[in-house]
């Protein structure tokens, strides 16, 4: 999977390659699918929400530039994996989760691959205001616009890399400077829905 799907796309990182050799993504896959688990593109894993395509989970790892000593903020746990990918390539990951049947999964197999993650069940559009700032902040699911909560809680100098979009999908790098947030569309993409009360009710504010 990794020469054929990562090195063979540019993924030069060798933090990141490494990572996606490391962690095996069949364990993060449900059993009915795990002969799928390596295959270049995305599986389902219940309750509407999907395990990433192999390229897009280690794309998205690379924007975010770490080089081993960062806080990351992850919204969306999911299947577990992404989560495990990033413990590999900074210091610390705190990873949120709104569905609680997917939290208590990845509960279960994350703590079998890094004490360096800390996950809570709850909506992710608040972030996580206790532990912010951070050096990077990831998105698993695509809201229709960044999160003002989660603006705030990015470093000066840091990343906040997502899928933005409602029907056209594109991944979004943004970089907080002193003036702002610069921002580069990386390409298309296409992810499950962001959803939560608070991402509801900012939809129609």
């Amino acid at each position: 999977m990794v020469d054929e799907q990562i090195v063979r796309r540019q993924i030069l990182d060798s933090r990141v390659v490494d990572a996606m050799r490391k962690i095996p993504r069949h364990r993060f896959v449900p059993k009915g699918r795990r002969a799928e688990a390596y295959e270049d593109h995305p599986l389902q894993i219940g309750y509407g929400q999907t395990i990433s395509q192999p390229y897009i989970v280690a794309k998205m790892t690379e924007l975010l530039g770490c080089k081993g000593d960062e806080k990351l903020l992850e919204i969306g746990t999911g299947s577990g994996y992404q989560t495990a990918v990033l413990a590999e390539v900074a210091k610390q990951v705190f990873s949120i989760e709104i569905v609680e049947s997917l939290f208590y999964k990845s509960l279960e197999i994350l703590g079998k691959y890094s004490s360096r993650i800390r996950l809570r069940c709850g909506d992710g559009y608040v972030g996580w205001p206790e532990e912010a700032p951070f050096d990077g902040i990831l998105l698993t699911a695509a809201p229709a616009k960044i999160p003002e909560p989660l603006k705030t809680q990015v470093k000066l100098g840091g990343k906040i890399i997502a899928p933005v979009g409602t029907q056209g999908q594109e991944l979004i790098e943004l970089i907080r400077t002193p003036s702002g947030f610069e921002r580069r569309t990386v390409f298309s993409v296409r992810f499950v829905p962001m959803t939560g009360l608070a991402m509801e009710s900012s939809e129609f504010s």
